[in-house]
């Protein structure tokens, strides 16, 4: 899969995530940065994240970004705040290393962790200087590596001409371009290279982001020249609107427009979360417009049963993709309504045969915008929801309260069983070198695996005798006992990929990671949620007690665990694994390392966001409520019931001032 296909099917994915928060599903790709590195480049690890960014589609999310950075950093609506603003390029992201002023690496993304190195063909870039002079020491610059609209169209005119292969767009054609494993291939290639930011560097070379582009153009580097500074949400928004009336006119593609907080010490303690900055966000650009033919409604479902409905469009090319298929999201979105019941598009449903609008918001995702009746078939009539799941005949029932129809066959529904065997072994979860999701496919159809824990019985069952992996077709001796050694790697291994590779509902990777802390072994967990009753009891509220658990994963992880049937699949794999303890993190002279720490009242000299990171940093466990495991009650004023029950309890309960007298200096 190219790097736009990614990009495109991720960014339809976090939008779909955002209007039903619910549905989100534990392998979300939002939690996850770019794509694995192609085998045929050398690996790079970055010595800082190349992170991707959050994105507003709105003037209201661009303020909202404004309000939510002015609550972290505790700054009220009338202090000064600036922000740099400048255009998102449409490329391929690329780290340039300089040590000693000579440029020594070039790596893509990748990963966001491990990129690919492209060095040799960084150095066949015009734009990327091979030697610097008065820079740091080490100096890691970041940027985009794009080709303009021109050039673009001049290099398809001459693959045209030789009958070579015709480029999309001209992202697909840098990226294709850089990725090419012979330089001489990427000399020939117009590609070009603007600098907007910076890795790992031995010493400070800024104070602010206007004054760090600044420095990367003195020092050789193209920035762009439509880069300016904000000082409101307003200013944001103008420069915005002015780069987007003049957008093609520019001579290369962007989508939006990247604002970023300017002061870097401001940057520093805003840090990050597990894939985006915290302090910059993308503006993206609105989608555009087309209309088609609604061939068909097709009903897919999901790990966790859900029927999801999407169009069959009759192709039409938006914004320069072409566009065969759009989500409908669920049936109440067919029937003309929303999420709160009320009338959408004026309450007009969508048909089988209807001409439809399709738009592709943040110019990456396919939806449905409107329907026309005047050009509806007179004979047609409103699509029926199905009531039965396609897959397997269970019923699929709508609970209250839920967007969403879900089959009730569970484990006897071929999509949900084969989706959370995809699910288990992806990379995020168990990551078993050589099984993949195609595998899982091959070897579910042909009954060799059924479960998590038929994976860690399959060289005993199919390693000798008539039937044996070597024999299959594409498999052989060398490759049979590859991936039988790397299922055996895997029988040692962590807490938290265990419990997030069960895919159980509500349970993503971060929150899997919070509750391995939380209760140290997989013993002291399954004891907790076995004898757990749902809304009540001591191990109710041990659960509720950690942060980022509510009762709807509180709900569903005791749900599992007490099903019979997920009892069975689940002690079975256990069975088979050597579980590992979980461990706080460790950091050195921290008076709070692995102690339990709640935040409650007001707090005047931070705001409770970033205390809660700054504990987390110093290897605390941050909770929501307090209880016998709580060790430290930080209490600002209006701390009411917290406090009382800290006080109950005999737990140390100090005020903001004790708190960053406690963590001083560190």
């Amino acid at each position: 899969m190219s790097d736009a296909d990614y990009d495109r099917l991720k960014q339809r994915n976090k939008a779909i995530e955002d209007r039903f928060s619910t549905e989100k599903r534990s392998d979300s790709p939002s939690e996850q940065i770019g794509a694995p590195v192609s085998e045929g480049f050398d690996k790079v690890r970055h010595a800082q994240p190349m992170l991707s960014l959050g994105n507003a589609f709105t003037n209201e999310d661009v303020i909202e970004f404004d309000q939510r950075i002015r609550k972290f950093l505790g700054v009220n609506e009338t202090a000064p705040l600036r922000y740099t603003a400048e255009p998102k390029i449409d490329g391929l992201s690329l780290s340039l290393r300089y040590e000693d002023g000579t440029l020594v690496q070039a790596a893509t993304r990748g990963d966001g962790e491990v990129g690919e190195n492209v060095l040799a063909n960084a150095r066949v870039i015009s734009d990327i200087p091979h030697t610097l002079t008065s820079v740091p020491a080490i100096f890691e610059v970041r940027g985009e590596v794009y080709m303009s609209t021109a050039d673009f169209a001049a290099l398809n005119a001459r693959q045209a001409e030789i009958k070579g292969k015709q480029f999309a767009n001209p992202r697909n054609a840098a990226a294709g371009s850089l990725r090419q494993l012979d330089a001489v291939i990427t000399k020939s290639r117009p590609l070009r290279f603007f600098a907007y930011a910076w890795g790992e560097v031995s010493e400070a070379f800024a104070k602010t982001q206007s004054d760090a582009i600044a420095a990367l153009s003195r020092f050789g580097f193209q920035t762009n020249p439509l880069t300016t500074s904000c000082d409101s949400p307003d200013a944001m928004i103008a420069h915005y609107r002015d780069i987007e009336e003049n957008r093609a006119t520019l001579g290369y593609d962007i989508d939006g427009v990247v604002y970023k907080v300017d002061d870097l010490s401001l940057q520093k303690r805003l840090g990050f979360r597990s894939t985006t900055p915290r302090w910059a966000i993308a503006h993206k650009f609105p989608a555009e417009l087309a209309w088609t033919t609604l061939n068909d409604i097709e009903i897919q479902v999901g790990r966790t049963g859900a029927l999801s409905p999407v169009a069959r469009l009759s192709p039409v090319t938006v914004g320069g993709v072409v566009v065969s298929n759009a989500t409908l999201h669920n049936e109440d979105y067919i029937a003309g309504l929303g999420g709160d019941g009320a009338p959408i598009r004026e309450g007009r449903d969508i048909r089988v045969g209807d001409w439809v609008q399709v738009y592709r918001a943040g110019d990456v995702i396919p939806k449905i915008k409107d329907v026309d009746p005047s050009r509806r078939d007179p004979t047609s009539t409103p699509y029926v929801f199905p009531q039965i799941c396609p897959e397997c005949g269970s019923v699929a029932l709508r609970e209250q309260g839920d967007a969403v129809r879900r089959c009730t066959g569970g484990l006897i529904c071929p999509a949900q069983l084969v989706e959370r065997l995809k699910h288990f072994v992806g990379r995020s979860a168990f990551d078993i070198e050589g099984l993949g999701a195609k595998q899982i496919e091959q070897f579910y159809a042909d009954g060799w695996i059924r479960s998590p824990a038929d994976i860690f019985t399959l060289q005993a069952r199919f390693g000798t005798g008539l039937q044996q992996l070597k024999n299959r077709e594409g498999w052989g001796e060398k490759s049979a006992e590859k991936l039988f050694s790397a299922i055996a790697e895997k029988r040692q291994i962590s807490f938290r990929r265990v419990l997030f590779a069960l895919g159980i509902r509500h349970v993503g990777e971060a929150s899997a990671g919070l509750i391995a802390t939380h209760y140290g072994t997989w013993d002291a967990m399954e004891t907790t949620l076995t004898t757990a009753t749902i809304g009540q009891g001591a191990a109710w509220d041990d659960l509720l007690g950690i942060d980022g658990v509510g009762a709807v994963m509180a709900t569903s992880l005791i749900t599992a665990f007490q099903n019979d049937n997920e009892r069975a699949t689940i002690d079975a794999l256990i069975a088979q694994l050597d579980v590992q303890e979980a461990t706080a993190v460790a950091v050195s002279d921290s008076p709070v390392a692995g102690k339990t720490i709640v935040f409650t009242g007001t707090l005047e000299k931070m705001s409770r966001a970033e205390a809660k990171v700054r504990a987390e940093a110093l290897g605390a466990k941050v909770a929501g409520s307090v209880s016998a495991k709580t060790d430290i009650l930080v209490a600002g004023p209006g701390a009411g019931s917290k406090a009382a029950k800290a006080e109950s309890l005999g737990v140390l309960t100090i005020d903001e001032d004790s708190w960053l007298a406690m963590i001083d200096g560190l």
